[in-house]
């Protein structure tokens, strides 16, 4: 179950406000300037390796820090827990935390499978305020977690969730423009959907049920 939810915010932080506008943008820097359908894939394929390095990295760190904590599981499932609801409070726009505006950076050209992988560690960094709150749940997740594997687990799907929809995008770019105008549409009911969403994680991980959840369903 909690990996399940962890695969479903890569999901949701696809279609933040930040991220989904800048999809095209992404998918004409991996065409390049020869603007081939195959060199679009492979080069988006490229750039989610490239951020998914970098959050199992972060996943590792954060699974191995829980399993020197575990001896105080409490303190920090409330303190993920209370973290993660902030997350969904700022969601609502209840919250204004500053940490989640994106960098205005442009993007690297990207020339090759390489340079594609090395934009996917660049957007990890760059992006990170804007997918911020939904990678902090699942970074919280990993460090209650309390395993090395587990977090590094937990991690991988998140990266998942958000990159193969960029593939699936790489691939049906000219099918999609109705889906994406859909959900720009609709932020507003999308962000009230997702704070709610990270309120809920942040109520189950202070009770410690997300803790059941993780050794219930491995």
């Amino acid at each position: 179950m909690i990996y399940l939810i962890t695969f479903l915010e890569g999901i949701i932080s696809f279609i933040s406000p930040c991220m989904l506008p800048m999809i095209p943008i992404y998918l004409s820097y991996f065409a390049g300037d020869i603007n081939k359908k195959r060199n679009t894939l492979i080069n988006a394929i490229s750039f989610v390796l490239g951020f998914t390095f970098v959050f199992c990295l972060l996943g590792i760190f954060a699974g191995t820090l829980g399993s020197l904590l575990k001896n105080h599981q409490t303190i920090i499932n409330t303190v993920c827990g209370i973290i993660v609801i902030l997350f969904g409070l700022n969601y609502l726009d209840l919250l204004h935390l500053k940490i989640f505006k994106p960098s205005n950076k442009r993007a690297t050209k990207v020339t090759g499978v390489f340079s594609a992988f090395l934009f996917g560690i660049i957007f990890s960094i760059n992006l990170t305020p804007c997918v911020g709150a939904f990678l902090g749940s699942a970074l919280m997740m990993a460090s209650v977690s309390g395993t090395m594997l587990k977090g590094t687990t937990l991690l991988l799907l998140y990266s998942l969730g958000l990159g193969i929809p960029i593939i699936l995008s790489a691939l049906l770019i000219n099918k999609l423009n109705s889906v994406f105008t859909f959900i720009k549409k609709n932020y507003k009911i999308i962000n009230v959907i997702c704070g709610v969403f990270l309120i809920l994680i942040g109520i189950l991980m202070m009770f410690g049920i997300m803790n059941t959840f993780l050794y219930s369903f491995t």
